[in-house]
């Protein structure tokens, strides 16, 4: 697997994702938020809406909070966020893509470009290295969902691109714009995701030895632990003893 869905393993293996599940929350509120100002505030009629409310159950936020970050929005209440995305390489030149929702652009930047600079990286123009990611949509279900077989015939029944699985889970990918097609006859064979988003996903993948990740996976802690930061996206790959080594440190 590449660095994206890596890291996400070497955290959730640690335990961080329950002892983060309150930042989680407040991610995916905000996301909840700034989709229903940007259309509708109704699920079925606003597919980003949709989208970022099935991620919102899918990762067990309870219904009041995303009943509450809807209503926020309809009612003209809360912070008006605005959408940027930084770009830039960290450390060995790994290209890193950090997607935000900022009420400060000022204040995001400047920590964004703080933790890249302290790490040995150097934030780039926009584009700089986006042409060497593609956007997609990632059906994440957990290992109990089914076998490798079970989980593969799935996905392309319902028009799925791609599956990644290991002990771990399931990693389906699809067209951007399917993400929602795909998702609804998911859900009718193997229930409800694990996680449903967009993202972007690495064409090639640099190996990395244990050193060299352990920098980038600080790099993106950091970046990640910002409020303001919503995804961070990176295009290192390392082996599975280099993984096994990671999870366990």
């Amino acid at each position: 697997m590449a660095g994206h869905s890596q890291f996400k393993n070497i955290m959730h293996r640690k335990g961080r994702q329950d002892a983060a599940k309150s930042k989680m929350f407040s991610k995916l509120a905000r996301e909840i938020t700034v989709a229903a100002k940007a259309g509708l505030p109704d699920p079925e009629m606003n597919p980003r809406l949709r989208l970022a409310v099935q991620n919102a159950k899918a990762q067990s936020m309870p219904k009041d909070n995303i009943e509450r970050a809807i209503k926020k929005a309809s009612g003209g209440e809360g912070e008006n966020y605005e959408e940027v995305r930084y770009e830039g390489y960290g450390p060995g030149g790994i290209a890193i893509i950090v997607e935000a929702l900022t009420d400060n652009r000022n204040r995001t930047a400047s920590n964004v470009r703080a933790a890249f600079t302290k790490a040995g990286g150097a934030l780039g123009e926009t584009g700089s290295v986006s042409f060497m990611f593609d956007r997609v949509g990632e059906i994440v279900y957990p290992a109990e969902a089914g076998d490798a077989d079970k989980v593969m015939e799935a996905a392309i029944e319902a028009g799925a691109d791609d599956v990644q699985s290991d002990e771990n889970g399931h990693v389906i990918i699809c067209a951007f714009e399917d993400i929602g097609d795909v998702t609804s006859a998911l859900e009718s064979t193997l229930g409800e995701a694990e996680s449903i988003k967009t993202i972007w996903r690495p064409q090639t993948s640099t190996p990395v030895d244990e050193e060299r990740a352990q920098s980038i996976l600080r790099l993106i802690s950091v970046l990640d632990d910002d409020d303001d930061v919503q995804n961070v996206y990176a295009n290192f790959e390392v082996d599975d003893a280099t993984m096994a080594k990671l999870s366990a440190a």
